[in-house]
């Protein structure tokens, strides 16, 4: 999957889009082997086999994490974290479109989509990655190209990945059959990101800056260029870059180091290091001679502006105090530009980022500014404020505000080996994993002069690049026309005379239920605690606040939603720039929010900082100030929210497909209007309506309290008890009953002109409760149709075989309480694709009802399942929430146990009769949003689908 110049999320679909890129490799050292002698994968006597080869050497450790170098050059990190039940294997290639040549823009991500495509020892990669319970990814950059996946800590696994990496290393298939296939794949994960006008105009403003250096052009790179690459290429590339003494293995989790490193040295060690030798780039931009700029014309709702300045890469001494001076400019709410386009309502957000780069990369400035409003006017304030940075006053509260910022964020990632894992990708690719430690210290030593410093070399004006967006309805074009075929054109003209770390912790529902404490205060506040050591003294806790009823709450969705998005603006104490300055100097992570009957918390910290981030967070809930220019300054951010949707495939589809299988009355708490409706409530909705409805239906009678990870369990037991445990609701919580709504088959097409993408929407209600005898069949069931890693019958048809959509998959619920359950599929897709999407849909949903599933399916499925319950269960935050919920549901984790008991004794014929029973083709409902008027293809595949656009797999 690509990384897009967008670090910030403006529209998110409400669904999970399951993501994978295949690309393709060559069978070089594979032609080598005698197959003949071949071993099963994972078979340690077939690596004994092998000629003899050196013992890997030990070359730093820092921090936990130990580098080793093998023989043949490949460079391994080990990460031993005890404390985690899961392993992850991240192996990162020295290559990405800073490495790709004229005519080959893309290639390195064409090439992530083709390995998963299968090598000589593991033909279909996706199924394994199910079968294991895997989380896996594969993502592109501009200095570096990365594989992972994270599975249950078992040797078996560990072996498996192993035995994967080594072997699509160097004999990856890089079928031609293959690469024509995932043309249209990756063909639409690129217009994915044409369908946001202010992705675009990010890439164009960063185009328009680098006149040579390959950092203009985007990772996805030209869409010609991606149609037209031939596979000799392609391969050529792969045999080139894919090799041991170009890539750097990392092995993190539960492992036992020594024994890793000498099963790495056992899988990996084999494979011969190149002849080749690898030129480093040597492209230099020149000097920017004045400010340039670029105006983007295209269908759209909201106006944007970007600013691009050339800065230095990450390893210069230079890029932690550009980074601070970042933070300085655009943190919310104390950033100067915050502060002058978004406090002053001439813009409705702002933002900023730069990259973790190799080469000098660039610090970009963007802002939405809403249709009514002066962009120009917008334009001038946002030039102003920064030509004034060069000069302005740089305090030391300032500083430290921004460093607090920075630090807490990464002393927060080093904590998770996990995430520690795979972002040292990003470091590696820029020069050296140690460098996430060298830019942490450095940040650390920042002074104001050094801000004050770097503010003054960088921003000039004669350093910028410039975008606007401009929408329009009817945007006019020139397509200029291809060359003619010049043979034709001259073979008969005569012419004339002239011419031109922490506890094993066992994730088992027994264990988790043995170590887990429950209790109840005397206003009806329930609460779970499980208490175990984690790696950083980490520790994750969620708050649910359950309110009104069904009556209380009717006409009430909009101010239910404000008075939630309210709560962390401001206190009675702190303002809402002191509670985020307060967080972030105590490294801890809040997020609240929430909306009609319930509010939600999600707290991430640390054993010493839990008690001062829970006091801080009821005081958020308990003594809310509802600030009258923070209400107005949310007010303007959902309105550009609403407004952005309205051209935009995914929101309008997922609004009108809402709309259409929960058809609630209007004055519901549960209605979901049109984006017309919402954009009235909200320009409608008053502070005072918030005021009064946060003192009719606030408090914790109904509250659901869980915690896990490192914490003094008297301790918390005491804040809970001593602030929440006699908060009372003025108006008792009821349940809203769920009730099953039988609606009828119809189909929605919902045109979208100048979109490139399509979204494809599909699902019908259940009258179904997840304790129903037939609901362990019909998870399963689900798993195969639509909910593996790539391997479910709806991505192998759709995406592998036919290469129609990105992400493509399935879904299916049913209530705890109630008989009210849930089946929709999705996929995003090119619009021209939409007759080839639905045929392959029902053909494939049919046969789901008509020949059923296999036992080989339903084995695997099996396994797959069963390990990623495990895994998600290993995750502290998901654990904390699944022990949230099920106090609500009067659950313990023995329902789980149950329930996979359930699923591990199914077979065949009780998945197919329970699939055949309840989910009909015939009852599916279809809302569909795209260009449809745009003809198909002609001479490909279909301009479509896929994965998405940053590379992600």
């Amino acid at each position: 999957m690509l990384k897009t110049y967008r670090q910030f999320p403006i529209r998110q679909i409400a669904i999970t889009l399951l993501v994978g890129l295949f690309l393709f490799g060559g069978d070089a050292f594979a032609q080598k082997k005698n197959k003949k002698k071949r071993k099963k994968k994972g078979d340690v006597t077939a690596m004994a086999e092998k000629p003899v080869i050196p013992d890997p050497v030990k070359v730093t450790s820092v921090e936990g994490i130990t580098e080793y170098v093998l023989g043949n050059g490949l460079r391994v990190l080990m990460f031993p974290d005890p404390s985690k039940q899961t392993v992850t294997v991240n192996i990162t290639y020295l290559v990405g479109s800073r490495h790709e040549g004229y005519g080959e823009t893309g290639m390195a991500h064409l090439l992530e989509h083709m390995v998963f495509k299968g090598s000589t020892k593991h033909t279909n990669i996706p199924q394994e990655l199910t079968d294991h319970g895997a989380r896996p990814n594969g993502t592109t950059w501009l200095d570096r190209t990365n594989y992972f996946e994270t599975f249950s800590a078992t040797e078996e696994n560990l072996k498996w990945a192993l035995d994967l990496e080594s072997d699509r290393m160097v004999n990856s298939f890089i079928k031609k059959e293959d690469l024509e296939k995932e043309f249209s794949v990756v063909r639409n994960e690129f217009e994915m990101g044409e369908n946001d006008p202010e992705s675009v105009l990010s890439e164009r403003v960063i185009a328009t800056a680098y006149l040579w250096h390959n950092y203009g052009n985007s990772t996805i790179g030209s869409r010609e260029d991606i149609e037209r690459v031939p596979i000799d290429n392609l391969q050529a590339f792969y045999k080139k870059y894919y090799q041991p003494d170009n890539a750097v293995l990392l092995v993190a989790g539960k492992i036992d180091e020594a024994k890793t490193i000498k099963m790495v040295n056992e899988y990996f060690g084999y494979i011969p290091r190149p002849t080749r030798v690898l030129q480093p780039t040597y492209t230099v931009e020149p000097v920017q001679d004045g400010e340039r700029s670029v105006t983007l014309r295209r269908v759209g709702d909201v106006q944007a502006i970007g600013v691009a300045y050339h800065i230095c890469g990450n390893s210069h001494p230079d890029y932690p105090a550009l980074d601070i001076l970042q933070g300085i400019l655009t943190s919310e709410p104390a950033g100067k530009i915050y502060k002058a386009l978004v406090e002053t309502k001439k813009a409705s957000n702002q933002y900023a980022y730069s990259f973790t780069n190799k080469d000098p990369t660039f610090l970009y400035f963007g802002a939405a500014v809403l249709k009514d409003k002066d962009m120009e006017d917008a334009k001038k304030t946002m030039l102003a404020t920064l030509d004034a940075v060069p000069t302005m006053e740089i305090t030391k509260e300032d500083v430290d505000r921004a460093k607090n910022e920075i630090l807490k964020t990464l002393e927060l990632t080093l904590r998770n080996t996990e995430r520690t894992g795979l972002q040292l990708s990003e470091y590696i690719g820029a020069g050296d994993w140690r460098l996430v430690y060298i830019y942490r210290d450095a940040i650390e030593k920042i002074t104001p002069a050094d801000v004050a410093r770097v503010a003054k070399f960088y921003f000039k004006p004669s350093n910028r690049t410039i975008g606007l967006f401009v929408p329009e309805e009817t945007p006019d074009r020139v397509k200029v026309p291809e060359a003619p075929n010049v043979d034709d054109l001259v073979k008969n003209y005569k012419g004339r005379a002239v011419v031109a770390q922490g506890e094993a912790f066992d994730p088992s529902p027994a264990n988790i239920e043995s170590r887990t404490k429950r209790g109840q205060e005397p206003n009806g506040l329930e609460y779970a605690l499980l208490q175990k050591s984690t790696r950083g003294n980490t520790v994750r806790a969620n708050i649910t606040l359950r309110i009104g009823d069904e009556q209380s709450l009717q006409n009430k969705q909009t101010i239910a939603s404000f008075t939630a998005s309210m709560l962390n603006k401001g206190t009675k104490s702190l303002n809402r720039q002191q509670i985020k300055d307060s967080l972030d100097k105590i490294k801890s992570q809040v997020f609240v929010g929430g909306g009609g009957n319930n509010i939600v918390v999600n707290i991430e910290s640390s054993k010493d900082n839990l008690p001062k981030a829970l006091a801080i967070v009821t005081d958020i809930l308990k003594n809310p100030e509802f600030d009258a220019n923070e209400f107005e300054k949310l007010r303007q951010e959902n309105i550009a929210q609403i407004e952005a949707q309205k051209s935009d495939p995914q929101g309008l589809a997922l609004t009108a497909f809402q709309r259409t299988m929960n058809p609630y009355p209007k004055s519901d708490v549960r209605y979901v209007g049109t984006l017309d409706e919402q954009l009235e409530n909200v320009k409608n909705v008053k502070l005072e309506d918030v005021k009064k409805f946060y003192a009719d239906f606030y408090g914790a009678s109904a509250a659901t309290v869980s915690v896990v990870g490192d914490f003094d369990e008297p301790t918390v037991k005491n804040i809970i008890s001593s602030d929440l445990g006699n908060w009372k609701n003025p108006i008792p919580f009821k349940r809203i009953q769920a009730v099953y709504q039988n609606i009828a088959p119809t189909a929605n097409a919902i045109k979208t002109p100048d979109k490139a993408n399509a979204l494809f929407l599909a699902g019908l209600n259940l009258p179904l409760q997840d304790t129903d005898v037939d609901y362990p069949a019909l998870i399963l069931g689900n798993y195969m149709l639509g909910g593996g890693f790539l391997s479910s019958r709806l991505a192998v048809r759709i995406r592998q075989k036919e290469g129609i959509s990105y992400g493509v998959g399935s879904q299916l619920s049913g209530a705890p309480f109630d008989k009210s359950g849930s089946f929709m599929t999705y996929a995003i897709y090119a619009p021209e694709n939409a007759e080839k999407l639905e045929k392959a849909f029902y053909e494939e949903m049919n046969k789901v009802v008509t020949e059923g599933f296999t036992e080989d399916e339903l084995k695997a499925a099996k396994s797959g399942w069963l390990q990623s319950r495990s895994v998600s269960r290993s995750q502290d935050n998901e654990l904390s929430s699944r022990l949230n919920s099920y106090l609500y549901y009067d659950r313990t984790l023995a329902f789980d146990a149950d329930f996979e008991k359930k699923v591990e004794a199914l077979t065949a014929e009780q998945v197919n009769a329970a699939m055949k029973k309840h989910v009909d083709p015939k009852k599916i409902s279809i809302v569909k949003a795209g260009d449809f008027d745009k003809k198909p293809a002609t001479g490909t595949t279909g301009t479509t689908s896929g994965v998405q656009g940053s590379s992600k797999n």
